[in-house]
């Protein structure tokens, strides 16, 4: 599952292509099945959106929660990929761009009335 948040006004006329290359990116880092899109935006009112000193009207926070297994490297790489992918696509420089990957044990995860653990997956977690 992945959060967005940003200010409405900048953050809904780019939802759908935001969510393109938010999901093109996992699948060229972490080799994600392109059908695996779970993204969830939180457009928010400027009053109640505070940012950091140097941030423009454009910042945008993404929250990416993961089953462990991944590499750091593989981390890295995917934020590192969506840096470089939503600049270039969407037009958000890099420091309007804030990325966290929260990660817990498949255990955690329910999904398909399974757990995480438990479930038949068609990709790799160990990449």
């Amino acid at each position: 599952m992945i959060r967005i948040y940003g200010i409405a006004e900048r953050l809904n006329p780019i939802k759908a292509e935001l969510s393109d290359v938010i999901n093109d990116s996992m699948v060229q880092a972490l080799e994600f099945p392109a059908n695996k899109r779970a993204h969830r935006f939180f457009p928010m009112a400027e009053e109640d959106y505070y940012a950091p000193a140097g941030r423009t009207d454009a910042y945008v926070v993404i929250e990416i929660n993961l089953m462990s297994g991944r590499s750091e490297q593989a981390r890295k790489n995917l934020i590192k990929t969506l840096f470089t992918n939503i600049e270039k696509r969407v037009g958000i420089t890099p420091v309007d761009v804030e990325i966290m990957i929260f990660e817990s044990p498949p255990c955690n995860f329910g999904f398909r009335g399974l757990t995480g653990d438990e479930a038949q997956l068609n990709y790799r977690i160990d990449v």
